[in-house]
């Protein structure tokens, strides 16, 4: 056993699924800093767009005539359109002419990359939301005026249809579109760990992941499955509201930081993540405290095998109660037999040490955590158990 102090990882225990495929790294090491074990998965992959034919099309259609608003969506894309411009020799004249126009930034990531290139600081809105930075732009007299947008990795056409029919002549500019993983093994993966609650908690930096991960489970037949673990015992966490939309739409609760950055959700993960998938029990004269695939035993962290660790959550859930073996089966590893069972409570007791009579053997009908008339404390508040 490690000893438990204040400088013990909030996160220890925990699965964290990252969904991501830019940042992955930076993104997977504030998480394990902070005690969790990553999986990642990536759900989308960003296809760079810097030699296709169009944008250059795009690009010179910019330059055939003065612009009246330029329009920026996302850092990455600003600054990969200028890039690319830059390699046909078209970059200082494309921002002389985003610098003679009215410049729209969708958030400070966006307004970041026109400083970045010697631009002045636009309009940006508050909520960092397309639909707000249509709006104000709506407000504008558009009919004849000509507007560059740089769209993120989707095409925004209700966005550019609605600039249209305001009158404006709008410009859409594809740095780069969202595609499948070359590898799609991983996301398989975690769909069944998703579903099964291997996993504790998955994360989206963008919508097309979570269209990504939908896609790869309805593919798997595992999507009801999928959103059932959501909706339950998994956390859903996203970036921003937007990347949330899908989520919300079957139902499921998302955590969501106020300020829409990796740092900001990294952040609620820690503070939330225990409260949502933490259970204190007392039993056989001990605290048991767990979290993830991991337990605190009176003060002391002891790592668990996943059978072991779900197997314990199971009888955590209803202290005192017995299960059966083929609840036990039912509930912390389907798909298993009954001796498997057994070689997991034994793993479990071995694990727990001086505590591992607080797993008993009920001849003949099961096992159950020893619980006189003890207090089980989680997430959904404190309940209190008779055995």
């Amino acid at each position: 056993m490690t000893d438990v102090d204040d400088g013990v990882p909030p996160l220890t225990g925990y699965a964290v699924a990252i969904t991501a495929d830019r940042r992955r790294e930076e993104f997977a090491s504030m998480l394990e800093r902070r005690g969790a074990r990553v999986v990642h998965a990536p759900a989308m992959r960003i296809v760079p767009l810097a030699e296709d034919t169009e944008l250059r099309a795009a690009t010179r259609a910019c330059l055939a005539e003065p612009l009246d608003y330029t329009v920026a969506s996302t850092g990455i894309g600003f600054r990969g359109w200028l890039e690319a411009a830059d390699g046909w020799g078209l970059g200082a004249q494309v921002r002389q002419r985003c610098a003679a126009s009215r410049l729209y930034a969708r958030g400070p990531k966006a307004t970041g990359a026109m400083r970045a290139a010697g631009l002045p600081d636009g309009w940006s809105p508050a909520s960092e939301s397309s639909a707000e930075l249509l709006a104000e732009l709506l407000r504008q007299d558009l009919a004849g005026r000509r507007i560059v947008l740089q769209e993120h990795g989707e095409p925004m056409r209700d966005f550019a249809d609605a600039l249209r029919a305001a009158g404006a002549h709008v410009i859409q500019i594809s740095v780069y579109r969202w595609a499948p993983p070359i590898d799609e093994q991983p996301l398989r993966r975690l769909v069944e760990l998703i579903a099964t609650g291997a996993i504790d908690a998955v994360t989206f930096t963008s919508a097309p992941a979570v269209a990504g991960l939908l896609a790869a489970a309805a593919d798997a037949n595992r999507q009801d499955a999928l959103l059932a673990a959501l909706r339950g015992p998994v956390v859903a966490a996203c970036v921003g509201p937007v990347c949330a939309t899908q989520l919300r739409q079957h139902d499921v609760e998302c955590l969501v930081p106020e300020r829409y950055r990796l740092g900001a959700l990294v952040r609620i993960i820690t503070e939330r993540l225990p409260l949502e998938r933490s259970v204190v029990v007392h039993a056989a004269g001990h605290e048991l405290r767990l979290h993830g695939t991991a337990v605190t035993v009176d003060g002391s962290v002891v790592p668990l095998p996943p059978r072991a660790a779900a197997l314990l959550r199971a009888l955590a859930a209803q202290p005192g109660r017995v299960l059966s073996r083929a609840e036990l089966l039912e509930r912390a590893f389907p798909g298993g037999d009954e001796h498997a069972v057994e070689t997991s409570v034994g793993r479990l007791r071995a694990a727990l040490g001086p505590a591992g009579g607080a797993v008993q053997t009920v001849v003949k009908r099961g096992y159950r955590l020893a619980v006189a008339h003890g207090t089980s404390q989680s997430g959904t508040g404190v309940v209190s158990r008779q055995s």
